[in-house]
């Protein structure tokens, strides 16, 4: 079985779209069994997404995994986008929704997640409060913005150096789910837990996963700006719902935009590593 895999496609971002096209006529004129993209294909509120999915020419299994940038809308509720838009539409473009509904092609299981985050992977050498993660603003931008100023009326646990860290997560801005971001990471695993048991018989289980399962994925330290986006990254809570299945054998992920390969417990572990300015497509040809 050949399995053809991208992820952060970005296809709505003027940086990005050339290199996406480009890259869904090369899966065009690959052979496969199975196509899965991993998140990050388009924005949520436009048809672009529709228009991308409508490329792929492929007549087999084609498997979608919904990222953080399809949420991003400006209704007032992205969990109705996530729960009932965006599986309606991706299944009218003839793909199938893969969060909550596992496929199998042969003996081999297919189960995926957006995943989600609970800033456990929120970097300790910055020491920034819990607060502002949730907010999803670093303390230096927090003060430039009225709406954060209630984040900086207690100041004994902020630092100098704090203040001099200017960098936001856009989630904050377009996501609004109607729950804290843990309980929605919970609620994904577990989805993605019931998947798992459903497809239990299978001989093996390939799972795409869109944010970080493993703290080992998680960029190298760089500057604080960049650093404080780490919490948003994904959780060690995934993995460890993955680890628990013998039978998973592959998981394919993205996000980070960094390209990565690691061997954790029994699992092949794939960043994918598609970004704005370069795109990425992996080949998983199982026995």
């Amino acid at each position: 079985m050949r399995v053809l895999a991208t992820a952060d496609l970005h296809i709505n971002h003027p940086r990005s779209r050339a290199l996406a096209v480009d890259l869904i006529k090369q899966i065009n004129s690959l052979e496969m069994d199975v196509l899965i993209f991993v998140g990050d294909t388009a924005t949520g509120q436009t048809d672009e997404l529709e228009r991308c999915l409508a490329m792929c020419t492929f007549a087999g299994p084609k498997l979608f995994i919904a990222g953080n940038h399809e949420l991003w809308t400006r209704s007032a509720d992205t969990h109705r986008l996530f729960t009932e838009e965006l599986p309606r539409r991706v299944r009218s473009a003839g793909w199938h929704w893969l969060e909550g509904d596992p496929v199998m092609v042969d003996r081999t299981a297919f189960v995926g997640t957006i995943g989600w985050y609970d800033y456990s992977f929120a970097p300790e050498h910055l020491a920034i409060p819990h607060r502002f993660y949730k907010a999803k603003v670093a303390p230096g931008t927090a003060a430039a913005f009225s709406e954060h100023a209630h984040l900086l009326t207690h100041r004994d646990d902020i630092l100098e150096h704090h203040m001099e860290i200017f960098a936001r997560w856009n989630d904050g801005k377009f996501v609004r789910l109607g729950r804290d971001d843990p309980q929605f990471l919970q609620e994904r695993l577990d989805e993605l837990e019931a998947s798992l048991v459903k497809v239990a018989h299978a001989d093996r289980i390939i799972a795409a996963v869109h944010h970080l399962p493993f703290r080992e994925m998680l960029p190298p330290p760089r500057v604080p700006s960049w650093d404080f986006a780490w919490a948003y990254l994904g959780s060690p809570r995934i993995g460890e719902v993955l680890l628990k299945h013998k039978k998973v054998t592959h998981v394919l992920c993205g996000h980070t935009h960094l390209p990565d390969h690691r061997t954790i417990g029994h699992l092949q572990v794939t960043n994918i590593g598609s970004g704005y300015r370069q795109k990425h497509l992996v080949t998983l040809d199982l026995p």
